[in-house]
């Protein structure tokens, strides 16, 4: 007997201990980007894939107190409740992914399984242009928009994984647009409603304040992510993806885009792309098919106290040029590593999401203005922002599909290859049934050369793959920016 509660007492103690361990080390906060998904059986599960009244006190609410106060505050959430929600829409997508169980792994067999996820979007124009996340619509077989009840076939217009947008568009007319606001003037403290769909809650309202501006959460995976995110307290959960962020007067402010949580729910912070990007990125999408996004051609970072004092920065403002690249916009206008930017078009660069949201508003060919600090001086820079070749002509993105090798490739652009410093590569990408998933390369490899024949266009890479012999060795880039090789016997 004694032998027995001592076992139970030991197991017990296993337990807590390794209940607390479990805790401790691993229940961290971590940003998620928020997409319902459930299973074919129906059952839901959250996902990681791993975001009216012009009379309301000009949408602050500053300074009111007592039962009036509380009156005005109220009447201005469902006005701006009323003017947004009959633009916020659901959005449906149905993926195939692979099951991979350990069923599946013993017998070196890829079965694949229909999944369900879901997101918000916002209705752009009376003509059925919807914008949303490129998460909530990523890798999908087929979408639907879903509003007032009423169900549309979506076509996926273009995608920028750099701010996470993506548009759709739907085959009606006369749609409830939303209201474009803007986030450049939103003050910190400014009261905002988050509209969605979370958890499958259509036309869901919560309110919060903007909690900060300008947030970079490292969450975007993108080559050149563009992160200056609006933080918010607003209740936004899985299934907010999507949906719209607008002030006190029911005018889009943002996309809602992320959570920080520990659980995957909310936990008290939201993130949402500016909307001032959010039209940059989806008039180039509608006009061009894909974003015109405009190169600086230098590589910036923060100002910290290190930094300040080697270059003799009290005040810690602006952003410090790392690298100029070679022919880029600034290398033309003549700036040095070392260079702090202080303004761009008067308006103040106090860290590298500033940066990057001010260029994000401009296209190839833009000139724009520039102030620096050099050696202690203050200097005036005119730039004109180039595209990610170096010129300033409309680019199109090409994608060479083959379904002999089973994915789609393309051209790595100069500005990547500069980051990089690799003089050529072809990018793997949407990686399907056939030689490459057999050969188990990672999807988004840059593979810049085979057998050190160098790789410079699709059409190459996929004739050598289809004909060569023998011993293989495929040399390139991976998703982090690390050098290596695979190499097989065909």
């Amino acid at each position: 007997m004694k032998k027995i509660i001592a076992l139970v007492f030991i197991s017990f103690i296993a337990g807590f201990s390794g209940a607390f361990i479990f805790y401790k080390f691993r229940m961290v906060p971590e940003i998620r980007q928020m997409i319902t998904s459930r299973n074919p059986s129906e059952d839901y599960r959250l996902s990681n894939v791993m975001h009216q009244n012009d009379d309301i006190h000009d949408g602050t609410f500053a300074g009111l107190t007592g039962t009036s106060g509380i009156s005005d505050l109220a009447a201005g959430f469902t006005l701006a409740s009323q003017k947004s929600t009959e633009s916020v829409v659901y959005v449906k997508n149905t993926s195939e992914h692979e099951a991979n169980t350990w069923f599946d792994w013993f017998f070196n067999d890829r079965v694949t399984q229909t999944v369900i996820s879901s997101g918000s979007g916002v209705i752009y124009s009376p003509d059925g242009f919807v914008v949303t996340n490129n998460h909530v619509v990523e890798n999908a077989l087929s979408l639907e928009v879903i509003h007032n009840k009423r169900t549309f076939e979506a076509k996926l217009i273009g995608s920028d994984p750099s701010t996470d947008i993506a548009v759709l568009k739907i085959e009606a007319s006369n749609l409830p647009s939303i209201q474009i606001g803007s986030a450049k003037n939103l003050q910190v403290g400014e009261w905002v409603l988050a509209v969605g769909n979370p958890f499958n809650l259509n036309s869901t309202v919560t309110a919060g304040i903007v909690s900060a501006k300008g947030r970079q959460i490292n969450i975007l995976k993108s080559v050149f992510p563009i992160e200056s995110f609006i933080q918010t307290d607003a209740a936004i959960n899985p299934g907010n993806s999507g949906g719209a962020l607008v002030n006190s007067r029911g005018e889009l402010v943002g996309i809602n885009t992320a959570i920080l949580s520990r659980t995957g729910s909310y936990a008290g912070y939201g993130f949402a792309v500016p909307v001032d990007i959010v039209t940059k990125v989806v008039d180039d999408i509608i006009k061009y098919g894909e974003v015109q996004k405009a190169f600086f051609g230098a590589v910036v970072a923060d100002i910290d106290e290190n930094i300040g004092k080697k270059y003799g920065i009290e005040d810690l403002k602006g952003v410090l040029i790392q690298k100029v690249m070679e022919d880029g916009a600034a290398s033309t206008a003549n700036l040095q590593e070392g260079d702090i930017i202080i303004t761009i078009e008067d308006q103040n660069v106090n860290s590298h999401s500033d940066f990057d949201e001010l260029i994000s508003y401009h296209s190839p060919g833009d000139k724009i203005n520039v102030r620096i600090r050099r050696n202690g001086d203050i200097k005036q820079a005119t730039l004109t922002l180039t595209n990610s070749e170096g010129t300033t002509s409309i680019l199109k993105r090409e994608v060479f599909t083959s379904r002999t090798l089973g994915a789609d490739f393309e051209v790595v652009s100069k500005a990547e290859r500069d980051m990089l410093g690799i003089a050529q590569g072809v990018r793997i990408s949407k990686i399907r049934a056939g030689l490459i998933r057999n050969l188990d390369i990672e999807e988004g490899f840059i593979v810049t050369s085979i057998n050190r024949y160098p790789v410079k266009d699709p059409a190459a890479l996929v004739e050598i793959l289809t004909k060569i012999r023998g011993k293989v060795i495929i040399e390139g880039v991976n998703k982090q920016g690390s050098k290596g090789y695979y190499s097989y016997f065909f």
